[in-house]
């Protein structure tokens, strides 16, 4: 076995029906790869879906049911069942191209040191915006330029990413104290880099990311990551943990001046407010991302306000 593909899941089943599926037609051989499903005791079916497909295919299928502190916890629980010596990270609404193992097994094999691999991770709104996305590569817009190589630990994202399980062992893991939303697996990440792991970026190694998310529902994952930014750099107490994940002192002071321009703040909030997905030359959409900062800001300044080693959520 080359592969253990691990999905943190929680009520996701509608998502997984699609999901598990994708991982499940993949160019890789069925024996050369497993399927770990960390599920925080899912109500919604999942176990009797999973079960089902487990009885159809010849990939090994595991469900591990648990009482997860978080994505953290289950993923940590995921990469201590994995049979095989490298770990896939994926999530349980994102779809998978039919290489993507394939494309990560192949380049940690030609690899001459210790490496992570993170693939291309495309942003879709629905099953049709999937298809299109799929069948029309023109379409895609991706993060990163197709050129690109090496990454830093700032896009170490575990919706597609590959690690060595020894040197997730090495580095202990994923920190289960970041139990709310967010860098989780950027801090990861970071010690990953730290212990000489080397982060590549495989522009080929494509899935789909399905999970469109509102803008209040974003604003509330916004202030969330402000917390989790707090916690990493006290983790750490590095000078690039803060200036990579905006929380200097001119953002905060730039915050402190929004919060009391009431007025300017209001007009913000409506105009972020009115689409649902501004394009990205209008102002709906600056305000937008204006908003979405304040938000993360806000969270960055009530973790502040905590004690070091405080619980924050």
């Amino acid at each position: 076995m080359k592969l253990s593909v691990v999905i943190p899941t929680y009520n996701r089943i509608d998502t997984l029906r699609e999901v598990l599926p994708s991982l499940l037609r993949q160019t890789l051989a069925a024996d050369e790869y497993e399927i770990v499903l960390a599920d925080s005791r899912s109500s919604d079916g999942t176990d009797a879906y999973v079960a089902q497909l487990a009885g159809s295919t010849a990939t090994a299928i595991r469900h591990l049911p648990g009482d997860y502190t978080g994505r953290a916890s289950a993923r940590n629980a995921g990469i201590a069942a994995a049979a095989a010596p490298l770990v896939l990270f994926t999530d349980a609404d994102i779809i998978a191209s039919p290489d993507l193992l394939e494309r990560h097994s192949a380049d940690h094999a030609a690899a001459a040191q210790r490496i992570a691999v993170v693939g291309c991770e495309l942003q879709v709104k629905s099953l049709e915006d999937y298809r299109r996305q799929r069948d029309q590569p023109q379409t895609r817009k991706p993060l990163h330029p197709p050129g690109r190589r090496t990454l830093s630990w700032l896009y170490f994202l575990t919706g597609n990413a590959s690690v060595r399980r020894d040197d997730l062992i090495a580095v202990g893991g994923f920190d289960e104290d970041f139990t709310g939303y967010g860098h989780e697996d950027l801090e990861l990440g970071y010690r990953l880099q730290k212990a000489g792991v080397e982060l590549h970026y495989d522009a080929r190694a494509i899935n789909y990311h399905w999970h469109p998310v509102s803008y209040e529902e974003q604003k509330g994952k916004m202030e969330l990551a402000g917390v989790s930014t707090v916690r990493f750099y006290r983790k750490h107490r590095d000078l690039a943990v803060m200036a990579n994940l905006g929380m200097t002192p001119v953002s905060l002071a730039l915050h402190s001046l929004l919060r009391a321009a009431g007025p300017v703040r209001r007009a913000i909030e409506r105009a972020s407010a009115g689409q649902e997905a501004p394009r990205k030359n209008t102002w709906p959409f600056i305000a937008r991302q204006i908003a979405y900062q304040y938000y993360y800001l806000n969270g960055v300044k009530r973790a502040l306000r905590e004690p070091d080693g405080a619980t924050i959520r």
